[in-house]
C-alpha cells in the first residue's frame, strides 16, 4: 500500500478529514491524495497560494510575518496550516512552503522547504534542506514527507 493510500485508508478509519495549502508544490499533495479511491471521503479542500497575497488573502497569513521572516518560513508554513485548518473545516492541515528554484532567493537556498501540519492541538513545523537538485525533484521532495506528516498526524488523532 502507497503513502496516499495509507493516509486516505487512516484518515477514513479514524473519521478525520484532511485539508491542504500549498505554495511550492502548487498542489501536488492534493493531487496525490485525491489519486487515491476513497479521497473523498476525507479530502475536500485545498489551496494553492503561490503569492504572498493569496496567502494572506485565502489563509490569513499575516503581512508582519511574511515581512519579518519571508514566504519560506515555519512561522508562514505554521500559518499557513492554521489558516487551512481553520478555513476548511479539517481535522488536519497541511502546508508547504518553499523554493523549489531554478535558483535561490536573496536570503534563502534552493531546496529549502518549510512544512506546518496543524491540528486542534496545535501546528507543528519542520524545514527541510534537499539542495539544488532542480525544480521538479525539489518539488517531489516536499510532496512525499508533507503526506508522510499528515499520515503521523492521523495515527497521533486516531479515536479509541
Amino acid at each position: 500500500m502507497g503513502d496516499t493510500a495509507r493516509l486516505v485508508n487512516g484518515a477514513r478509519e479514524a473519521g478525520l478529514r484532511v485539508a491542504t495549502a500549498e505554495s511550492c508544490t502548487g498542489g501536488m499533495v492534493a493531487a496525490a491524495i485525491t489519486e487515491t479511491p476513497g479521497a473523498s471521503n476525507v479530502f475536500d479542500w485545498g489551496v494553492v497560494t503561490y503569492s504572498n497575497a493569496a496567502k494572506q488573502a485565502l489563509l490569513g497569513v499575516s503581512a508582519e510575518s511574511l515581512e519579518a521572516h519571508g514566504a519560506v518560513s515555519e512561522q508562514v508554513a505554521d500559518e499557513m496550516a492554521r489558516g487551512a485548518l481553520e478555513r476548511s473545516g479539517a481535522d488536519i492541515a497541511v502546508a508547504i512552503t518553499g523554493i523549489a528554484g531554478p535558483g535561490a532567493s536573496e536570503h534563502k537556498p534552493e531546496g529549502r522547504v518549510c512544512f506546518g501540519v496543524a491540528t486542534a492541538s496545535g501546528c507543528e513545523t519542520e524545514t527541510g534542506e534537499c539542495g539544488a537538485r532542480g525544480r521538479d525533484t525539489v518539488r517531489s521532495h516536499a510532496r512525499d514527507p508533507a503526506i508522510a506528516a499528515v499520515i503521523g498526524a492521523i495515527k497521533a488523532q486516531r479515536r479509541p
